[in-house]
């Protein structure tokens, strides 16, 4: 299959939605990564998409909407919750679980009874969702498992010859996939922290829950509610361990254990303090917003240096660090010191 590579501009959004409508795939910028989108009410379609990323079936998809309208029609009902959530934080990086309507194909939901829906802020992403008249299906336009993509180029990596058409929006802003919520359980709970704190959740909603599945591992045999539930996800082909501890801790740790090829992922303030070991830097450590933007490229990065082991330092696990920690003992399958 030859890939089409284009600009964001209006042509490439109305041959996106020509794409979409005949039940092609393409790959499109939103604010948190690159989704590969497709008709999500179209169940070979969707089914495309699984087979593309080399995606386990039962792994849910999130559907991309661009007016509210679009909301209802996908879902049994809009409790007023919902509705508060939907208000304070769309468009944007929060995704909403809820009990899906008979509309939604069982491909699209991962066998579940719930759909996760969202509202991109990203206008390219909107505008392509308008040009194909339905709303899509898109989870991150990656090999699955690899690191997320943020960037055209990663797509291209992974996807080029395998689908239709990507559209090259530019870097993505916010850089880790939306925060994922489900209100389909008694008490609101996020299932995969994002760009939407826990505590900007709190402020709508009053008490609620993170899943424990954000901290350790999905028992085994059980059924994944939301995205990025996984054991391992988001990883390089590098082996990644997780050292917890201080600066003092992660330099120990790297200077005892002999590995082939070693780097370490670590902070802007550290580089200069291991002397000559290699390292890519997450960005700051007192910026967890830039950690995020910057997560899944210095992923990435490891492959192209040909790291062997990558010792990684634990970011904050409050605020959007929380999300940066999820996708790193994630992509390191919990493998912590």
């Amino acid at each position: 299959m030859k890939t089409v590579i284009s600009a964001a501009d209006e042509e490439a959004v109305s041959l996106a939605g020509q794409i979409l409508r005949r039940g092609g795939l393409v790959a499109i910028p939103t604010e948190t990564v690159y989704g590969l989108a497709a008709n999500a009410l179209d169940e070979e379609a969707v089914r495309s998409i699984y087979r593309a990323k080399g995606r386990p079936s039962d792994n849910p998809l999130i559907v991309h909407i661009s007016r509210l309208s679009q909301w209802g029609e996908l879902v049994e009902e809009l409790p007023e919750r919902a509705l508060a959530l939907a208000e304070a934080f769309w468009p944007g990086p929060l995704t909403i679980i809820l009990k899906k309507s008979p509309i939604v194909p069982a491909a699209t939901s991962g066998g579940l009874d719930t759909v996760a829906v969202r509202m991109p802020s990203n206008p390219v992403s909107r505008s392509i969702i308008e040009s194909a008249g339905v709303p899509l299906a898109a989870p991150s336009a990656n090999t699955s498992g690899r690191p997320s993509p943020t960037n055209a180029g990663h797509v291209i990596e992974d996807l080029n010859g395998k689908i239709d058409m990507i559209i090259d929006g530019g870097e993505c802003r916010v850089g880790v996939e939306s925060t994922v919520i489900t209100l389909a359980s008694e008490v609101p709970t996020v299932l995969r922290p994002g760009g939407i704190t826990p505590e900007m959740l709190e402020e709508v909603l009053g008490e609620i829950r993170v899943d424990d599945s954000v901290f350790s591992p999905l028992s085994e045999g059980e059924a994944a509610p939301s995205p990025g539930m996984k054991y391992k996800h988001y990883s390089p082909k590098a082996e990644i361990i997780i050292v917890e501890g201080g600066f003092e801790r992660f330099e120990s740790v790297i200077l005892e254990h002999e590995t082939e090829n070693p780097v370490a992922l670590c902070f802007d303030e550290d580089v200069g303090r291991l002397g000559g070991f290699e390292c890519v830097s997450l960005g700051s450590e007192n910026d967890p917003s830039a950690q995020a933007a910057r997560l899944f490229s210095a992923l990435r990065e490891l492959d192209e240096r040909g790291a062997g082991t990558v010792y990684a330092r634990l970011p904050e696990k409050s605020g959007i660090g929380l999300a940066v920690f999820n996708r790193l003992i994630r992509s390191a399958g919990f493998r912590v010191i």
